[in-house]
């Protein structure tokens, strides 16, 4: 009997939770001697090259845009057809509901879904985005399985039509060798940013969505903008432009006590610069990349209670309520009023709870457990 050959599917591998886990479950397979391949519909991701050098094939579709359909459809079909996966792995809906279209043309494939957020908020996102959503809740009962990362995710999709039966938690995988405090990375990047050693620096590292509460997370800036300690506030992201400039417009009177960032390509050297971490999320969230991510680089988190954040930091971070800006500025008050001493203390203790509880190795090993891999 032939080895298993895997394939994933994603739209591409820039800048994001989902791709990054792709990226390290990947990787995982492919040291564990399985034959990996990536197919991928835009090229250029920021991720690739982390594949290139594990030894991955990568299968750019060369998709040129929302109107590309059939071109692109006929290329999707050639590489699968020819290629005859044993398992199918996609990520996020529209790759999902690519995966139930061609199940006629692959009958010996198992297709495997990956969902990621929770509790979506579909009023402000798109038509197309609503429309996504509502048929991937009516063609999940065809895929062989879906893996959600968060407890939060699985029950929202249970109660928007997924099948019980056919969904399992497998929570994300951090790399806690890559992802760990750098001395030198953090004075780099506060040089960069104009950031005095002597301040206190307060991060958010999140794509500009509705979602990820910047509203919030500036609102919280400004009550505490009176703070005797010296104080700065980073946004690490970029987004839609418009909706950008409106946060920004929002933002004004904060002046350079905020910084706007925008994306990071050394993300190890963004959670070393900042001081405390925040999660402002106001509603979607899965299992928080980022959360997980700053506390591997002992940074003390502030999150709110949406998806498994509460889970993620178990008692070495502050839970403050979703959308409550006073809550959370309390929250980093508290953080702020720590010594420098009890604070390393605390992310030393955050990125312990990373290396006990998830570890890629986890990842990988709970993986080929539940697709039978092992």
């Amino acid at each position: 009997m032939s080895a298993p050959t895997i394939f994933f599917l994603a739209r591409s591998l820039h800048f994001g939770g989902a791709e990054r886990q792709l990226v390290a479950l990947a990787r995982g397979l492919k040291q564990q001697g399985h034959a990996v391949s990536v197919v991928i519909f835009y090229g250029g991701g920021e991720f690739e090259a982390e594949l290139t050098t594990a030894g991955i094939p990568l299968i750019n579709l060369n998709k040129t845009g929302r109107w590309d359909v059939l071109p692109f459809l006929y290329r999707l079909v050639r590489v699968l057809i020819n290629a005859q996966p044993t398992l199918l792995h996609s990520y996020l809906t529209v790759p999902n509901l690519l995966t139930i279209l061609l199940k006629p043309l692959l009958p010996r494939t198992r297709i495997v879904w990956g969902v990621r957020a929770s509790n979506m908020d579909l009023s402000r996102y798109d038509r197309l985005s609503r429309l996504s959503y509502r048929l991937e809740c009516l063609a999940s009962r065809y895929a062989d399985a879906v893996i959600a990362n968060s407890t939060a995710g699985k029950h929202y999709a249970i109660a928007n039509g997924f099948r019980a039966n056919t969904l399992t938690v497998i929570p994300n995988g951090i790399d806690s060798q890559r992802f760990r405090f750098n001395a030198q990375a953090r004075q780099a990047q506060r040089a960069n940013w104009g950031i005095a050693d002597t301040e206190l620096v307060i991060g958010i590292a999140a794509r500009l969505d509705p979602m990820k509460g910047h509203g919030n997370f500036i609102a919280a800036a400004r009550l505490l903008q009176n703070t005797p300690a010296q104080l700065r506030f980073v946004c690490i992201g970029d987004g839609a432009a418009a909706y950008a400039a409106a946060l920004k417009q929002q933002a004004n009177d904060l002046g350079d006590r905020l910084i706007w960032a925008g994306a990071c390509a050394d993300m190890v050297a963004a959670y070393s610069a900042i001081d405390i971490a925040v999660s402002a999320s106001a509603f979607g969230e899965g299992f928080s990349n980022t959360i997980a991510e700053a506390m591997a680089c002992e940074r003390p988190c502030v999150v709110t209670d949406v998806g498994d954040s509460a889970w993620i930091i178990g008692d070495t971070g502050i839970l403050v309520a979703a959308a409550d800006a006073a809550q959370l500025a309390h929250g980093l008050q508290h953080l702020l009023g720590l010594s420098a001493a009890e604070r390393d203390a605390q992310g030393k203790r955050a990125r312990q709870r990373v290396e006990q509880e998830f570890a890629v190795a986890q990842l990988v090993a709970r993986t080929t457990h539940t697709l039978g891999l092992s």
